[in-house]
């Protein structure tokens, strides 16, 4: 018996929409079981920070609103009867320099962050300077301001630092101003000699413990019990920029330890963050 072509035309389009289905289908089932067991959050969130960090024009308007803010500030401290020279405290890493290259090509290594693999990165100089902060720096600058840069990278990331913030443009970009870790990360007592013959205006920073000693070491319900009792200082004296890719935020999650490997870290994390 002979079929007609006209006949045989839509099973044939039958045939292949089925099989399009089935693997549609496929693809659908796949994709729901990756997503209901998570893998690799500790690193592929470093990535996905960074994204948003190197993408993202909410991320630029937020560093821009914290710089137009500093700005608004100084210029009210500007007017207030002098007595000691003015300055300014600022941390660099993640405050206005970018460091989220640095994040990504080691998550892409299956690494986190480690102080030769850093020192490698900071002898590069070339971080580049967040939206917003060269400018007010140099502002400040240009009123008599001085900035004391305390950081945390150490005297082996010094040379690089200073290489750095120079080839941008930032001022005071010398050794008495760059003010490096030694025995402690706490910096209460870097930010004290400042205070012995300045009067500090503001405060610039990604971490809470840029800020002020109690937020050093301390639970995660300390810090936040912290945060909320001196909520007026945030955006008058503190002017917090924003960071989600690290932090001491992680280290005070419950359970939480920077020796954990990346699975342990994800098991911790899951623990310490609310579905519904």
């Amino acid at each position: 018996m002979k079929i007609s072509k006209l006949y045989l035309f839509p099973i044939a389009l039958l045939m292949l929409s089925s099989c399009k289905i089935s693997v549609n289908a496929l693809e659908n089932a796949t994709i729901t079981t990756a997503t209901t067991t998570p893998k690799n959050i500790a690193l592929n969130g470093k990535i996905y920070s960074a994204v948003w960090q190197q993408n993202s024009g909410e991320f630029m308007a937020l560093s821009y609103q914290a710089y137009n803010i500093a700005t608004y500030r100084l210029d009210e401290a500007l007017k207030m009867k002098k007595g000691k020279p003015l300055a300014i405290i600022t941390d660099v890493d993640e405050t206005f320099l970018d460091n989220s290259p640095y994040a990504v090509t080691e998550s892409e290594k299956g690494k986190d962050f480690n102080d030769a693999t850093w020192a490698n990165w900071t002898a590069k100089a070339n971080a580049k300077a967040y939206p917003g902060s060269l400018d007010f720096f140099k502002y400040a600058a240009s009123k008599n301001v001085k900035i004391f840069y305390i950081t945390n990278r150490n005297e082996n990331d010094k040379a690089g630092t200073l290489k750095n913030l120079k080839d941008l443009g930032f001022p005071n970009a010398d050794e008495q101003y760059v003010v490096v870790r030694s025995t402690t990360s706490d910096k209460e007592e870097r930010r004290n000699a400042v205070l012995k013959n300045y009067n500090v205006v503001l405060y610039l920073g990604d971490n809470l413990g840029d800020f002020a000693n109690m937020f050093y070491k301390k639970t995660q319900a300390e810090r936040n019990q912290n945060v909320e009792n001196n909520a007026d200082l945030f955006g008058k004296k503190f002017i917090m920029l924003p960071n989600s890719g690290y932090g001491d935020w992680e280290s005070a999650m419950p359970g939480f330890n920077y020796k954990l490997t990346p699975a342990q870290k994800d098991s911790v994390i899951l623990k310490n963050v609310v579905g519904y």
